[in-house]
């Protein structure tokens, strides 16, 4: 008898629209304390706890107490990987109404777990390919010696992302643009080195990242890339 991963099992823990919304939460890498997942959610303090007992029992997160308080986050990048890829599809349904014509700023640059995505991510990544920083294999891209000197210039060093436990460079498929943006141990190294550096700046409570004027001119000068 063949055996195979209970993917059922899996997607029945993330379809109660509840603990989807717990999940899309924690996408900016953040851990929040129960309460404000409830809220988050809609959810009365008690309905919140059992949700997050088996998103954590699921192994989608985990817990750490903090004197009185639990605090849940992510459990992985796979985690966030698996919510990620699945958001292109959960916009088919929204379709009916058409698209603003200026892009929602969660559209235009926002955290994907540690890494950047939207419009920033996506043409930052694009801009690396093409001009040989980046090359793509089927999974993931690979830096290239020209591309390893570019990096240090920008004062990330690849070599110890290489050595990370998790993937070096993922492609991660996004979900506002539809192609890959840059994921990875590298690409967690690129948005930590993006708001050292003052290019991005946080918004509070949530996932959206802003572009600012400095980081404007920057991406310009360097890659061309023109994002606000």
């Amino acid at each position: 008898m063949t055996t195979n991963p209970d993917v059922a099992a899996v997607a029945a823990l993330i379809a109660v629209p509840a603990r989807a919304a717990i999940l899309i939460t924690l996408m900016d890498g953040r851990a929040l304390p129960a309460g404000e997942l409830a809220r988050c959610a809609a959810l009365s303090p008690q309905a919140a706890s059992a949700h997050l007992n088996k998103l954590v029992a699921g192994g989608f997160l985990l817990m750490a107490s903090t004197g009185r308080h639990r605090y849940y986050r992510l459990a992985s990048t796979e985690v966030a990987q698996v919510i990620e890829a699945l958001m292109p599809l959960a916009r088919v349904t929204a379709r009916q109404t058409p698209h603003p014509a200026e892009p929602k700023p969660i559209q235009v640059a926002r955290s994907c777990y540690d890494h950047l995505a939207g419009q920033l991510g996506v043409a930052f990544t694009q801009a690396l390919v093409a001009g040989g920083y980046l090359t793509e294999t089927e999974n993931d891209f690979t830096v290239t010696d020209h591309g390893a000197d570019w990096f240090r210039q920008l004062g990330i060093d690849p070599v110890p992302a290489t050595r990370s436990r998790r993937v070096f460079a993922r492609k991660c498929l996004d979900w506002s643009e539809r192609r890959f943006h840059l994921g990875g141990a590298l690409g967690a190294a690129v948005l930590a080195r993006f708001l050292e550096l003052g290019w991005v700046a946080r918004i509070p409570q949530g996932r959206v990242l802003r572009v600012t004027h400095t980081g404007q001119a920057e991406l310009r000068r360097l890659l061309k890339i023109s994002v606000r």
